[in-house]
């Protein structure tokens, strides 16, 4: 919007001025409207998942992603609030919600509709009293305020297609001493999986610092596990 205006400003002023004079002009509304594109720029993503949820309930995930070791680096336990972003199946999400207990309360948020219907008739079925369902949006997770100590993002970092707003007014919904854990693969954006240096940056423009990196988490050489905390 502001390089639009320049550019109207500058379309005008030709009308009053010689060229020459307009010189500067012209530099500043050509350097503005490449920064403004170059804000709006968003590195490649992975398209979200949108398949069979049930992929994610194979046996051995648990021993595989040691979970508890995750959840425990997290801090997450009785009577804690824990956010699983970009949920899927819930697979996280009945996990968190017997650690954190009847005290506690679990967020399951996804911007698949599907996924919201499955993990809702799943904590049903599972009286899982303390999970409630969340469709966020693209740039927002949409989680009540200053209402988590811990958040998981559980292999799906890499389908962020605007992390920088969605991670700042995430920031809003986390308590103080917060941590956010990402779990996510060794990737180019487009592979579903994304370098975690380029997580660290962004997590960074979003105000966040690290804490902890660990590559327990399966034993390919691929996955990783960032830990941040705001700054």
């Amino acid at each position: 919007m502001i390089a639009a205006r320049i550019k109207s400003y500058l379309a005008f002023a030709l009308l009053l001025c010689p060229a020459a004079t307009l010189a500067p002009f012209k530099a500043a509304a050509q350097a503005g409207t490449a920064a403004h594109l170059a804000a709006q720029a968003e590195r490649p993503t992975s398209t979200p998942y949108a398949g069979d949820l049930s992929i994610f309930e194979y046996p051995d995930r648990d021993k595989r992603l040691q979970i508890d070791r995750v959840m425990d680096l997290l801090g997450i336990g009785p009577g804690k609030g824990v956010a699983d972003v970009g949920a899927g199946s819930g697979w996280f999400t009945v996990r968190a919600a017997a650690r954190v207990g009847p005290a506690g309360t679990v967020y399951a948020e996804d911007i698949n509709p599907k996924a919201i219907d499955y993990i809702t008739a799943r904590a049903k079925r599972e009286k899982l009293e303390n999970v409630r369902s969340v469709l966020g949006q693209v740039d927002d997770t949409d989680l009540p305020p200053n209402s988590v100590d811990a958040v998981l993002i559980l292999k799906t970092y890499h389908e962020f297609a605007h992390p920088i707003p969605l991670i700042e007014k995430l920031k809003l919904s986390l308590r103080p001493g917060a941590k956010i854990g990402i779990i996510d693969r060794n990737g180019d954006g487009t592979n579903h999986g994304i370098m975690p240096d380029v997580v660290e940056r962004e997590m960074a423009r979003a105000g966040f610092k690290r804490v902890g990196k660990y590559d327990f988490t399966k034993s390919d050489g691929q996955d990783y596990f960032l830990i941040f905390v705001a700054k």
